[in-house]
């Protein structure tokens, strides 16, 4: 998680390891390297983690039971809003490709200027190698149509306003926002599930925030409840 504990427009750190100070409630797993790694699996230890300025938690593409991934996230990340739409189109784009290949796309705003497409799996479906291998030839057939609108150059610099495609953040130990967290923005922005009917021309990520997303999950639901993981039948 990232912990503003003086607000958003002050000091932040991330952390990952279970402090002294944790009441006895937090749970945790000891990773290769001998350090305890923080788990958020229950109410009590969110609000916990909110209280002490916790307003961003990252998430890993595998649970604690299983060392294979459970989903494959692709991370469509704009130069600015100005280019919102080029994250509208490479979705849509991607959703096509991988529908052909009997995947289920679950999409969301990133909470900032991008969108993210979530491809879940079934338990031990794929290695994080094999999803790496799928997600690169996505990313690649997309920049080889669309020079001009998307990039996976990695510096920013060399990117001349295209949207960058991120596939290489997808691996084990990385991790992605998780679906409706908080994000540390003026507007105070969450990471919000979409219906693809949503994704569209009039898409504003910053309509989306702690004061409208609670209403819109008792009106609409959670779009990433009503698909199944894995390839469909």
């Amino acid at each position: 998680m990232i912990r503003y504990p003086d607000g958003i427009d002050q000091h932040s750190f991330y952390q990952k390891h279970l402090p002294d100070y944790a009441p006895e409630f937090i749970d945790y797993i000891l990773s290769e390297d001998g350090e305890k790694d923080l788990l958020c699996n229950t109410l009590e230890s969110l609000l916990w983690f909110g209280n002490h300025g916790g307003l961003e938690f990252h998430i890993p593409f595998q649970t604690v039971h299983s060392a294979y991934p459970d989903e494959m996230v692709f991370d469509l990340d704009p130069p600015s809003l100005e280019y919102f739409s080029y994250a509208v189109m490479a979705a849509h784009l991607i959703k096509d490709m991988v529908e052909g290949e009997g995947f289920t796309p679950l999409i969301k705003t990133s909470g900032r200027t991008g969108l993210q497409i979530h491809l879940p799996l079934r338990e031990k479906m794929m290695t994080f190698e094999e999803t790496r291998d799928f997600m690169r030839a996505v990313a690649e057939v997309l920049v080889q149509q669309y020079p001009d609108c998307f990039t996976i150059e990695r510096l920013k610099k060399k990117r001349k306003n295209r949207l960058y495609i991120d596939y290489v953040q997808h691996a084990e130990g990385k991790t992605i926002i998780a679906p409706y967290s908080t994000r540390a923005t003026k507007e105070a922005t969450v990471a919000t599930p979409l219906f693809w009917e949503e994704v569209d021309e009039k898409l504003d990520p910053r309509d989306y925030t702690v004061n409208t997303v609670l209403e819109r999950l008792v009106k609409k639901g959670c779009p990433f409840l009503m698909s199944p993981p894995g390839k469909m039948d």
